[in-house]
């Protein structure tokens, strides 16, 4: 996979549907914020350039970017709605410390915590090998309500239509738009200098880009993924829990064929940066959080909760809490109590 020139992770939106203080973007899923997941999987494809876009409660997202991805680029979205517009300012950001940007430029959001690094290169590669201006990830779902629907001709994607501007047939369209791109940069920016706002929100549509391609005489590609949790967006605390229960899931699975044992997935829940040796028992009702290590053939739980501890091999830690704290090999831990975090 050839470098991309950037990045831009879209991350300005306000999240009503969360009924949060907090901002959408930063609410924890297995250990990272959503934003952590979407720059930890765009860094993950080496780019040049790493740009966030922010908007709403925009000191407490930068703050957590920073913590997350320093090297990230902030840039700011003015108040003209849409996305389009905000990769206009992502764009105009980076061209006011790179200069003139060209090459392949990626766009993906803050709110898509289980899209992986592997799916942006195949999206890259694709791109590139067919030389187009768009590349879009798309997926197909049984309802695709509320989402932009892919429309084809003749199998070529020619435009991306929106919920509320589509027509009946189009609704019945099952392949919907990922909000994942791979684009022309140079291509990119022209086009977006002749977007409008003719839509019913009044919204400069990052998806016009595409439909700007054919007439341009350029070309525009998709790259279809099976993996439809890929594309789940997190937009309301149903959502977020679901999401968190099938990443969830994919970490223990990992964890399992990794050769851990772990008795019960469905009560036990691990974080991201969390490690395991291998011939450690993990019992029902244990919590791994932080960047916890555990150590070979240690037995740890039921109803467990151990925050950035260091478990050292051999160690038998039933029904306790530890936290920030250091545990030597061969530790037998006492139900019912407290290790570190005091």
């Amino acid at each position: 996979m050839s470098q991309p020139v950037a990045v831009i992770v879209l991350a300005a939106g306000q999240g009503t549907r969360m009924h949060s203080d907090l901002p959408k973007v930063v609410h924890p899923l297995c250990g990272l914020s959503l934003v952590g997941h979407a720059l930890r999987a765009a860094r993950g494809v080496r780019p040049r350039h790493l740009v966030a876009v922010v908007r709403h409660q925009r000191d407490i997202v930068a703050t957590e970017i920073a913590r997350v991805a320093p090297e990230t680029l902030v840039a700011d979205q003015d108040e003209v709605p849409g996305t389009g517009r905000a990769v206009q300012c992502g764009l105009a950001a980076l061209e006011g410390v790179a200069g003139r940007v060209e090459g392949t430029l990626l766009v993906t959001y803050g709110d898509v915590p289980l899209l992986t690094s592997q799916t942006l290169a195949a999206l890259v590669d694709l791109h590139e090998e067919g030389g187009n201006a768009v590349t879009v990830l798309t997926t197909r779902v049984p309802d695709p309500t509320g989402y932009g629907r892919i429309i084809r001709e003749g199998g070529a994607v020619t435009a991306i239509v929106e919920q509320r501007d589509a027509t009946p047939e189009q609704r019945a369209i099952t392949e919907i738009n990922a909000g994942i791109y791979a684009f022309d940069a140079a291509f990119l920016a022209e086009a977006l200098d002749r977007v409008g706002t003719d839509n019913d929100q009044g919204e400069v549509y990052l998806t016009d880009v595409l439909a700007a391609a054919a007439p341009a005489g350029r070309r525009a590609g998709a790259l279809e993924l099976e993996d439809v949790w890929q594309a789940q967006g997190c937009n309301d605390r149903v959502q977020l829990a679901e999401l968190g229960a099938e990443l969830n899931r994919r970490i223990c699975g990992a964890h399992m064929r990794a050769g851990v044992t772990i008795v019960d997935p469905t009560s036990t829940w691990i974080d991201v940066d969390v490690t395991i040796g291998r011939d450690t028992t993990i019992r029902p009702g244990t919590n791994l959080r932080g960047v916890s290590s555990l150590g070979v053939w240690c037995e740890i739980g039921p109803g467990t909760t151990l925050e950035n501890a260091r478990v050292g091999d051999g160690s038998t830690l039933p029904a306790l809490w530890g936290a920030d704290v250091d545990i030597p090999a061969d530790t037998m831990g006492t139900p019912f109590s407290v290790l570190g975090g005091q």
